[in-house]
């Protein structure tokens, strides 16, 4: 029988996001994770939507991650392929592949979760058992491996990287799997073949599911910055009082970038949704009051960050000694006003979104779904209002589920099943919230009337700045975006010209760069992105046609730490 109690209103939002992997000089990607997201996670994300109607989320789609996925598709248009290892598996003569893409085939397809992703498949295995065996035999073990062997790894690698659900509607993806080995290039065309067809899919997928009524799409500052940071360095000290600050002590014209990666945002979404987003996920959760409110005089409705940042900002707006009980203050939007303009915030459920994240890939789906529904009950029966609790989940909607079995396909397809059925929880969007406050229906709204500048990683910026290297990375953007200054002043460049340096400061802006920096990630992923941000402060200087400043060609990180999940994710809060 319906229960006549408040219903819980539950926000599932899931985060797509990469870094434009792109030498813009040269158009090559430097790595290859874009498109093997697409093909794995993005197609399976969409597929459990359109394969259980009730259930109902939100997605956010950062726009330079849609720049990628077209851009993807104009190269399968074009043939021009421009990602290396994309263009292995489309080589239809691997006897004549240099030494150097033969170094990226073996460093590149072994690369994925070794427990969910490569040792269940045998002859996957094997392929990396003789690889082993050579690699300790020799210092150039790819020298003994023959044509078929590197076949057969690159379409391996592929296989693995297939979602879910394309392994079990593609009669293709079976025949491949089934067949093991000894594959012909007319295999690896075909796999390439299906590839294009399932990037060219993505971004028209989504937009039926929003244009259908069950998913609500918002964005995300273009390419990815930190808004509170280029507003203002000191917004770190919100939550780290004593952290050290870059040298450079402010970001030379912040709130103009900030505001480009703004307007821009809405253009993007607007070309590939239809419409202009209604929220946006501030790049990591990043806010500040002043960020907060440029996102609201721009137009946006409403924003998501994390739990700590909500626990920081009560402390700071009503000066109490400690909070009251959790599910007092965190199942509510708040509003933040400047004055003249307004925007609801909602705040992440860090203990639910990091079971999810961290927690449940290592148990059965059944048990997972069932603890995740429970918590979702205690939550229900803690409400003793009249009003209807509003639980938001927001976490990483790409990165997770290589540590699930199957890519997360029992655990997701499970989890909608049982929250769309179930008699006292109701999934909904973040505007389906605003839409149900304006129609006065039960729920809580509150005026937050201070934000603790914080992310939705520990309630602060400690990930992004406040150490040494993350400092000297900002201090090396500073003196980019000085001379960027400068050249501009002079007039020198045509506006093509100034088109690509705005583009090229823009990706030197995004959040990425910094949260690799630090001992305590991976040495392999710091030395990725360490190269690749120089890289990118390098070609501006090169577009801007100034010397490159020598300090470019020293590394800014080493790493060396061995953090959860690669590194990838971080959990809400420290543990």
């Amino acid at each position: 029988m319906p229960t006549t109690r408040p219903k819980l209103y539950l926000n599932l939002y899931w985060h797509m996001h990469q870094p434009d992997y792109r030498d813009t000089l040269t158009g090559e990607y430097v790595l290859p994770w874009t498109y093997l997201h697409a093909i794995k996670d993005y197609t399976d994300m969409a597929y459990h939507l359109e394969t259980n109607a009730k259930a109902r989320v939100s997605f956010n789609w950062v726009p330079v991650l849609l720049d990628q996925l077209e851009d993807y598709t104009d190269q399968f248009k074009s043939g021009n392929i421009r990602d290396p290892l994309l263009a292995v598996l489309a080589e239809k003569d691997l006897s004549c592949l240099s030494e150097e893409t033969c170094d990226l085939i073996i460093s590149s397809c072994f690369k994925s979760h070794h427990e969910k992703m490569l040792a269940p498949f045998a002859h996957y295995q094997r392929l990396y058992n003789i690889y082993k065996t050579l690699e300790n035999e020799s210092k150039a073990p790819f020298n003994y491996l023959s044509c078929q062997y590197k076949a057969d790894l690159i379409v391996w690698y592929h296989l693995a990287w297939t979602g879910e659900s394309v392994r079990r509607e593609s009669k293709l993806v079976q025949r491949l799997m089934e067949k093991g080995s000894q594959f012909t290039t007319q295999d690896r065309l075909d796999l390439f073949a299906l590839i294009c067809e399932l990037i060219n899919e993505l971004i028209p997928r989504y937009k039926k599911l929003q244009d259908n009524g069950q998913i609500e799409i918002s964005s995300t500052p273009h390419f990815h910055p930190i808004l509170p940071l280029l507003l203002d360095f000191k917004s770190t000290r919100d939550a780290m009082p004593f952290a050290p600050l870059p040298h450079c002590g402010q970001y030379p014209g912040g709130r103009a970038r900030a505001e480009a990666h703004i307007t821009q945002a809405q253009a993007s979404h607007k070309k590939r949704f239809g419409k202009l987003p209604i929220g946006m996920w501030p790049a990591e959760g990043g806010v500040s009051h002043a960020g907060l409110s440029l996102m609201a005089e721009h137009g946006v409705q409403w924003a998501a960050t994390g739990e700590g940042v909500l626990a920081n900002s009560l402390y700071k707006s009503f000066v109490w000694s400690e909070l009251p009980p959790r599910h007092e203050y965190l199942y509510k939007p708040y509003r933040i006003s400047n004055g003249e303009d307004e925007i609801t915030c909602f705040f992440r459920d860090d203990g639910l979104s990091d079971k999810i994240g961290f927690e449940y890939s290592k148990a059965h789906s059944n048990d997972a779904v069932r603890d995740f529904i429970q918590s979702l009950e205690r939550i229900h029966a803690s409400n003793v209002t009249h009003e209807n609790p509003v639980v938001s989940v927001i976490l990483d909607g790409e990165n997770a589920w290589e540590y699930y079995p199957y890519n997360g396909y029992y655990f997701l397809s499970e989890l909608y099943q049982a929250l769309a059925t179930h008699p006292d929880i109701e999934m909904t969007t973040f505007s389906d919230i605003l839409q149900k406050c304006k129609k006065n229906e039960p729920i809580s709204v509150e005026t937050l009337p201070a934000i603790a500048a914080g992310s939705w990683v520990y309630g602060s910026f400690s990930t992004w700045i406040g150490s040494a290297e993350k400092n000297l990375g900002w201090d090396l953007l500073c003196d980019a975006k000085a001379s960027y200054d400068a050249v501009l002043l002079s007039n020198q460049l045509n506006k093509e010209e100034l088109v690509a340096c705005e583009r090229q400061l823009s990706i030197c802006e995004g959040s990425d760069w910094f949260w690799w920096f630090g001992d305590y990630n991976s040495a392999i992923s710091v030395s990725s992105f360490d190269q690749l941000y120089r890289r990118n402060l390098s070609n501006l200087y090169r577009l801007l046609k100034l010397s490159i400043p020598e300090i470019l060609s020293h590394p800014i990180s080493s790493g060396g730490g061995d953090p959860a999940v690669g590194g990838t994710m971080r959990r809400g809060q420290e543990v």
